[in-house]
């Protein structure tokens, strides 16, 4: 077996839910070594840091220390050897905004997680990509093309599945995977229609987080569910250039 990659989405400290925290620690220590480790954003809910009034209970430190003792675990499950990667959320990316209508400039010192304790030393241990939608928004670990998200309709997946294949390249065989959505996805072969499939592939890594937050408690939540990727590169040169060169699957948290 050649490089073993686990990916995961959308904790939104402080509200990753105990019991899923739990479950994820424990697939982790099963799974084997795993080469590269990929939180796909939306590390933090920022909803400490949101221009709406009382719509946090917490403050941004809060969410700061909750973030930094939730990403060491997963580093003392996972150990040394894994090389540890965020794609950066669009909740993410709100601390970082220079919008004055979100963050004041007075207060941006304070929002920038990569240089505030208690959240940045941890910070200092994972390679961050930014949350953008062209190819320097994208991780490529071989094969494997991987993203935040950034639509969220029924068909977002595959559309953005191949959207951000024509970005990196547009070579055949390659698997992208995402979050965003909080819904969960099989690895799936993208199609140019019902009997005509095209030589892509596409996942989702559903949420970590809350799956029936108070924000959403209007809308459908039924598809949310917890879970995390996991895509195996196949070493043999011999492989090069004849199709897929991983296998991947989807691992779910029961949820009964």
């Amino acid at each position: 077996m050649g490089k073993r990659i686990a990916a995961i989405s959308c904790t939104h400290s402080p509200f990753t839910p105990p019991e899923t925290h739990h479950w994820l620690l424990n697939t982790l220590a099963d799974l084997g070594e795993i080469s590269n480790f990929v939180h796909l954003g939306d590390i933090f809910e920022a909803s400490a840091a949101s221009v709406h009034p009382d719509e946090a209970d917490h403050t941004l430190l809060d969410e700061y220390r909750h973030a930094s003792a939730f990403m060491r675990s997963l580093r003392d499950v996972l150990g040394k050897k894994t090389h540890y990667h965020v794609c950066m959320g669009n909740h993410d990316d709100n601390l970082k905004s220079q919008d004055p209508r979100r963050i004041p400039k007075a207060l941006r010192d304070v929002t920038d997680f990569m240089r505030t304790e208690p959240f940045a030393e941890e910070a200092r241990h994972w390679h961050w990509t930014p949350y953008r939608k062209d190819k320097a928004g994208c991780l490529e670990i071989g094969p494997v093309v991987l993203t935040h998200g950034f639509d969220a309709g029924q068909g977002s997946d595959e559309l953005e599945a191949l959207q951000f294949m024509n970005m990196t390249g547009g070579s055949a065989h390659r698997l992208f995977v995402r979050g965003h959505t909080h819904r969960p996805v099989h690895p799936t072969q993208c199609r140019r229609s019902r009997s005509i499939p095209l030589p892509y592939w596409y996942a989702n890594a559903g949420t970590c987080g809350p799956l029936q937050p108070k924000w959403m408690s209007r809308r459908d939540t039924s598809q949310w569910g917890a879970a995390l990727v996991v895509i195996d590169l196949v070493r043999d040169p011999s492989h090069r250039n004849r199709g897929r060169q991983w296998d991947a699957r989807l691992v779910q948290m029961n949820q009964q």
